[in-house]
């Protein structure tokens, strides 16, 4: 779809720009992200411009995946079901939507049925 190969979280997105070897391996893929990930990752209160500058540039590269009416109303069974958060919930339908494996270090996405998720461990610096 699109030529996305995986669909980053947020977490996921904030180890890849930071440099973490844990997301070395996906580097050279074509990204998608959800637009609650874009959301998340521009929110953050201690960002500087030159962060925000690097985010911007970063979200530019990859494929932002709107929220449809398919992703809202899986979102809202996915919340219900596993009791996850709604964000969590929007990504992981994303993912689903899109039949696109997740890329994460969050394993309370593993209770999810019919997500494709590889699951990422940050490497300590």
């Amino acid at each position: 779809m699109n030529g996305i190969d995986y669909i980053a979280d947020t977490n996921a997105i904030i180890y890849l720009l930071s440099g973490n070897l844990c997301m070395k391996p996906y580097i050279s893929n074509r990204l998608g992200i959800s637009i609650i990930s874009e959301m998340e990752i521009l929110s953050f209160s201690s960002m500087t411009d030159a962060d925000e500058k690097c985010i911007r540039s970063f979200i530019n590269d990859c494929i932002v995946l709107e929220l449809s009416e398919k992703i809202k109303n899986h979102a809202i069974m996915l919340r219900r079901i596993c009791k996850i958060k709604l964000p969590d919930a929007i990504v992981a339908a994303t993912a689903i939507a899109y039949s696109l494996p997740l890329i994460t270090a969050d394993k309370s996405f593993r209770q999810i049925s019919g997500l494709n998720l590889i699951l990422i461990e940050p490497v300590l610096l």
